[in-house]
């Protein structure tokens, strides 16, 4: 299925259940997509988390009950999924800036987080540097590390990941291991199980066959694939961050190929990666559509 249509499925399917448990895996299902993959793409696109927006739509429509009508803090609370009034009220107060017994004030300011609507607009027009390229199969060496999408704490442990690499030694010791000095990976492992909780995420470098694995460490096997590789020029985090926007958003919903979900890997090389000139790479597994 197109992401486009399987992403407003899922945000209609989010809207028509906004007062009931919302289950990410039945969220995801919408799109024919992993729990897992739909928030990592959706946060990637919009910018914010499917939690978040859940949250922030649920707290929308909350302040407008409260404002517009006599119903009960108690019963209000409930309805949107929060299970004491205390709770509800700290999530009302961070969102809108008033308790919500003021809502009902008159010119009280309360705050709106609008639906989400997918439009096909005119977009584009950016030189992305890309190629379609067939990898032998290659063996890395790896630190692993189990993450969650979960509330996007993702987005904090990987970078907090890579910060005690660097001081407990993992990365110099991958770059004596290496037989490549080319690269410094980060891989994300995919094709989870249904409802799996969390992804392994590993901080790896290519070895031979005859690497001693130290512990704490693994030997895997990339397998031999179909990868496109996207060229990312300037300062971490945000190239990258750039160059993954690009590719949910414009390259694969117009190319003839299609991500096949099982792993993606960054590629970092040495360098100061703050600098504007720095450069890094994207790998994606791809399989034409």
């Amino acid at each position: 299925m197109d992401w486009i249509i399987g992403i407003q499925r899922a945000i209609d399917y989010i809207e028509d259940n906004l007062t009931e448990v919302i289950d990410y895996e039945e969220v995801a299902k919408q799109c024919y997509s992993s729990s897992y993959h739909f928030q990592r793409v959706f946060s990637i696109l919009c910018g914010f988390t499917l939690g978040e927006y859940i949250r922030n739509r649920r707290l929308t429509l909350a302040g407008r009950e409260l404002a517009t009508t006599n119903a009960k803090v108690i019963d209000v609370a409930i309805k949107y999924g929060y299970e004491s009034p205390d709770s509800f009220a700290k999530a009302f107060q961070k969102f809108h800036g008033i308790l919500p017994s003021q809502a009902r004030s008159n010119g009280s300011n309360l705050k709106s987080f609008s639906r989400l609507t997918v439009k096909i607009t005119l977009s584009g027009g950016n030189i992305m540097d890309y190629k379609i390229v067939e990898k032998e199969a290659f063996d890395i060496i790896e630190k692993v590390e189990a993450h969650t999408v979960e509330n996007s704490e993702n987005a904090k442990s990987i970078p907090a990941f890579w910060t005690r690499s660097h001081k407990d030694g993992t990365v110099k010791r991958l770059t004596e291991l290496t037989t490549d000095k080319t690269f410094i990976f980060g891989v994300c492992y995919g094709n989870l199980p249904e409802n799996a909780k969390t992804f392994d995420y590993s901080i790896a470098a290519k070895c031979d066959e005859n690497t001693e694995v130290p512990e704490g460490f693994r030997k895997n096997t990339i397998s031999a694939r179909t990868w496109a590789v996207f060229e990312c020029k300037g300062a971490m985090p945000k190239a990258m961050q750039d160059m993954w926007h690009k590719i949910v958003s414009e390259f694969f919903p117009t190319s003839s190929y299609e991500p096949t979900y099982e792993m993606d890997i960054e590629a970092y090389t040495e360098g100061n990666m703050g600098s504007s000139d720095y450069r890094s790479e994207i790998w994606v597994p791809v399989v034409k559509k």
